[in-house]
């Protein structure tokens, strides 16, 4: 007698993955009209505050005339946002990521509508005030807020309106930087919490569709140029981008440190949180006085860094005053990003090395590219999402190896000197605990039959009771049968006969989990080295 499949599988996947996807393409593409949207919204709100004119053309504070009445500027920008925060909804504060991580891991999946309107606002008036943030962290909030709002209207699991959340998120990204692939990439090392195809192929749906329609109206990538390279495959590269790397992470952690830092200062204020966004505003105004090129998002600073002719005075205006005016406003509460101030701090840090260096333009590019890219590992924890992101915003292929050596190397220092990323940190103070290593459940790896117990003396015999496991079944899909019916034992089943062939119990199932301890804990040397025994002649 042939028995039953156990219907074990690689995936847990089912067909309402064909909706998911479906709906996937027309979030990406209103992901990508809101990227737009507020990418016009800023360049408003900077003709505005700064040349006093209604225009949607890109242009940067720093060219205002306003001379010292630019100080006043930011104070009116964090005040307003102040005003949107305390009296709309104070989720629109900070940086956009950590808020959509908290809505995935604790509420559900479920974005207030509020936040779809008001975080995109606040964040072009922040910015488009002279904010030293990027764009890209309201946007992957309002995209993520976009793809829950469907999410909340059908008729889906919170498993699936996450998975809707995270392809809007991941679609703004993609639009804003014209980056399909690391917008996934950040999906599932940052966003979605595990790798399966349930959620895997809507979200690089959304991101591919974005990517697609972004063409139309922001134009096809790569966003920053850079001078043609050779020579990138040799050892001293590689040498010179694992130190580099290095470095870089601790500097990643200083930020970080230092944000916080400046936030625990506006926590100590005996004045209510809807006024930091203002006093965060003045340091922004002053800062902005001494270095213009340090208010706004400063997309142009990235690309005269990756071109490599940015002069020592923009670099060191980028590493000091520019690192102040961000931790400082941020700090404070306001709205925006953290994606491009980091990116310009690390690359502004690659090319300061290439100068001391005395390395030519294209080798100081090359310098801007790997600081760019490690500081981006370091800081949010993402290794993979920083080399694919740096090669598709650059199309600089042949900087692939050396700039893997350095965002891994950026990667381990953080992860070892660092308990949370700038990202998590902040989850972390509303006492929420958050892990970021994947791996494959231990219980996946037992079988029933390898943990069940013999029969009682007093085992039912009647064959298939209510609740079962069978014996060649997991025993991960025991548990979760046990929990949903509130059972401490189970009989097991055999497939081929129908008859009961032992029980399960908690004590059993936790037997898979000390062999996983087992496995991490226990060290064994496994091969060991005999010397021949000599003999001596007769």
């Amino acid at each position: 007698m042939q028995s039953e499949p156990s219907g074990l599988r690689d995936f847990t996947v089912d067909q309402r993955v064909w909706m998911l996807s479906g709906v996937a393409v027309g979030i990406g593409l209103c992901a990508t009209m809101l990227a737009v949207l507020l990418l016009r919204c800023i360049a408003l709100s900077t003709n505005v505050f700064y040349y006093h004119r209604f225009s949607t053309a890109s242009v940067s504070p720093s060219g205002s005339s306003l001379g010292h009445w630019m100080v006043i500027v930011p104070v009116v920008g964090g005040l307003l946002v102040g005003l949107m925060a305390r009296f709309g909804s104070d989720k629109i504060r900070g940086h956009g990521i950590p808020e959509a991580i908290e809505a995935i891991l604790l509420h559900r999946a479920k974005v207030d509508p509020k936040i779809a309107i008001l975080k995109p606002v606040s964040a072009a008036i922040a910015i488009g005030s002279g904010g030293p943030f990027g764009a890209e962290g309201p946007i992957i909030m309002t995209g993520g807020a976009f793809g829950s709002l469907i999410g909340q209207w059908m008729h889906v699991t919170d498993a699936e309106r996450t998975t809707l959340l995270v392809a809007g998120a991941a679609a703004g990204m993609s639009a804003t930087f014209a980056t399909p692939l690391a917008a996934i990439l950040l999906a599932v090392e940052l966003l979605l919490f595990e790798w399966r195809p349930r959620s895997l192929v809507p979200v690089a749906i959304a991101s591919t569709t974005a990517g697609l329609f972004r063409t139309y109206w922001l134009g096809s990538g790569p966003l920053f140029e850079m001078p043609t390279l050779a020579g990138t495959h040799a050892v001293s590269f590689a040498i010179g981008s694992l130190f580099l790397g290095a470095f870089l992470g601790i500097v990643a952690a200083a930020m970080s440190r230092m944000m916080y830092a400046f936030e625990d200062l506006f926590e100590h204020l005996p004045l209510h949180w809807m006024w930091w966004p203002a006093i965060g505003g003045l340091g922004i105004g002053v800062g902005g006085l001494f270095f213009p090129r340090g208010l706004g998002v400063g997309y142009d600073n990235i690309a005269e860094l990756l071109h490599g002719s940015a002069p020592l005075k923009l670099i060191v205006g980028i590493l000091i005053a520019k690192s102040l005016m961000w931790a400082f406003s941020l700090g404070s509460g306001t709205s925006g990003g953290v994606l491009a101030p980091l990116l310009m701090i690390g690359g502004a840090v690659g090319a300061l090395a290439g100068h001391v260096a005395h390395a030519p333009y294209e080798a100081q590019a090359f310098w801007a590219l790997i600081g760019m890219g490690a500081m981006l590992s370091g800081s949010l924890g993402v290794p993979l999402t920083a080399i694919l992101f740096s090669l598709e915003v650059t199309h600089c292929l042949p900087a692939l190896l050396p700039l893997t050596v350095a965002c891994i190397a950026s990667y381990l220092v953080t992860a070892l000197i660092m308990p949370r990323s700038i990202l998590t940190e902040k989850l972390s103070r509303r006492g929420y605990h958050l892990t970021r290593e994947y791996g494959v459940d231990p219980l996946e790896l037992v079988l029933v039959r390898e943990a069940m117990s013999a029969l009682a003396a007093n085992a039912p015999t009647s064959p298939r009771p209510a609740f079962y496991a069978y014996a060649d079944a997991t025993t991960r899909g025991a548990a979760e049968m046990m929990a949903t019916e509130g059972l401490e034992t189970m009989p097991v089943v055999d497939r081929e006969t129908g008859l009961i062939c032992g029980e399960l119990s908690l004590k059993d199932l936790l037997r898979g989990r000390s062999l996983s301890l087992e496995r991490e804990n226990e060290r064994l040397r496994l091969f060991r080295y005999t010397a021949p025994v000599r003999r001596e002649r007769a």
